[in-house]
């Protein structure tokens, strides 16, 4: 619930200031910057940011964030002209800043709070709750900043780190975590995820997962607005519908996985969710020489929604038992870098790619890379049925023994 709380009020600001830069500027360049400044914090920093969810009290250090993120929203108080765009530049990357230490350091402290046989399904509804708040907060931003103007949107997002942080609070910490060994590897950030990532096959090939399918997301980033201007002919509502619809088949992907995830393990629900989302971007994409019936490919958006989820959760879910507690925030802060790295990656090869290669052949190819990442999750990361089962196993056994 904290998570939501939060999620909402972060989607507020993201709709928001994207806006209030464009308003100010009338620029897509300042408008484009605002997006690069908030990418680069997640890339310099998601190493140290790992090493931290090991070193310190994970509750709290998520306590201080938020209660940070709720600080670091004043200064937006006095933007009124261009004179002040420095001001928002500077707290979207504070902002951003506090998110690459808040999100490892969540995912880190998840698998404390549940057992292993449950650990799918505490992702699916986590991300489920970010789903939701995309599709309130999103609406709700831009609803706001009309009707009240930018302060207006601040208090609302700045309530909402403070909600969350007496929510997080409140949370019982139920399963005993092993302190990390402060004389070893634990004083050099990083060291203990690159060796984690050196000795396990599952946690290599989950970031090489990653890297693909994140690469992919980045050229969706960049191009799915061209996709809808120059091969549907639509405009700007169009552009907002079928990026919202997104959230509808993800809240549906996520209540449906949340109800059947001890069935399947993290690694199959990737590769069987990566292999679905290429399959359904072929046919988005190459769809549009038959028709432009935006009815169509609002129904596409929608069902692109589902494996969306699927793939984030068994991602996510992998990388949590194939971990111990001393080292899971570093495997995650290399997690968050190496998704960070991929969306660069694919945003600066559709930007320089796009034209002299045509969109359809990008876009294609972005379809083609997810189904690469499916195949090398399936290849890869489908042993991780028996080790959660021994995970559960192992909880009930010493539930009855304690």
């Amino acid at each position: 619930m904290a998570g939501l709380v939060s999620d909402t009020g972060d989607w507020l600001l993201f709709i928001a200031l994207p806006i209030v830069v464009y308003q100010l500027t009338g620029s897509a360049l300042g408008t484009s910057l605002a997006f690069l400044v908030e990418l680069a914090p997640g890339i310099v920093l998601a190493p140290l940011a790992g090493w931290c969810a090991d070193r310190f009290d994970r509750r709290r250090v998520l306590i201080v964030v938020s209660g940070l993120q709720a600080a670091a929203l004043v200064p937006l108080l006095v933007v009124h002209t261009r004179a002040e765009l420095p001001v928002i530049y500077a707290v979207i990357l504070l902002e951003a800043t506090l998110f690459t230490v808040f999100d490892p350091v969540k995912n880190t402290l998840l698998p404390t709070l549940v057992s292993g046989a449950d650990l799918v399904s505490a992702n699916s509804l986590v991300g489920l709750s970010q789903n939701l708040a995309r599709l309130a907060g999103g609406p709700l931003g831009g609803v706001l900043l009309a009707a009240g103007g930018l302060r207006v949107v601040v208090a609302a997002d700045l309530i909402s780190y403070l909600i969350a942080a007496v929510m997080i609070a409140r949370i019982v910490i139920t399963t005993s975590i092993r302190p990390a060994d402060h004389h070893g590897e634990s004083r050099r950030p990083g060291q203990g995820a690159y060796r984690s990532m050196l000795r396990s096959r599952p946690i290599r090939a989950a970031l090489l997962v990653t890297l693909i399918s994140q690469i992919a997301q980045g050229i969706f980033v960049v191009l799915f607005i061209l996709f809808v201007a120059q091969q549907l002919h639509g405009g700007s509502s169009d552009i907002g519908l079928l990026r919202g619809v997104q959230a509808v088949g993800a809240i549906a992907g996520g209540v449906i996985l949340s109800m059947i995830a001890r069935r399947y393990s993290p690694g199959a629900l990737a590769a069987s969710a990566a292999l679905a989302f290429g399959a359904v971007d072929l046919v988005l994409w190459n769809a549009s020489l038959l028709s432009t019936n935006m009815a169509l490919y609002v129904v596409l958006f929608i069902v692109i929604g589902a494996p969306g989820i699927v793939l984030g959760t068994g991602l996510i879910s992998a990388l949590q038992i194939d971990t111990d507690d001393t080292n899971r925030g570093r495997v995650f802060g290399a997690f968050g870098l190496t998704s960070n790295l991929g969306q660069a990656v694919g945003m600066l090869a559709a930007g320089l790619l796009a034209s002299p290669l045509g969109l359809l052949s990008i876009l294609n190819t972005q379809a083609v890379l997810y189904l690469a990442a499916g195949g090398i999750a399936a290849w890869s990361m489908t042993d991780h049925r028996s080790r959660r089962h021994h995970l559960a196993a192992a909880g009930t056994r010493q539930s009855m023994t304690g």
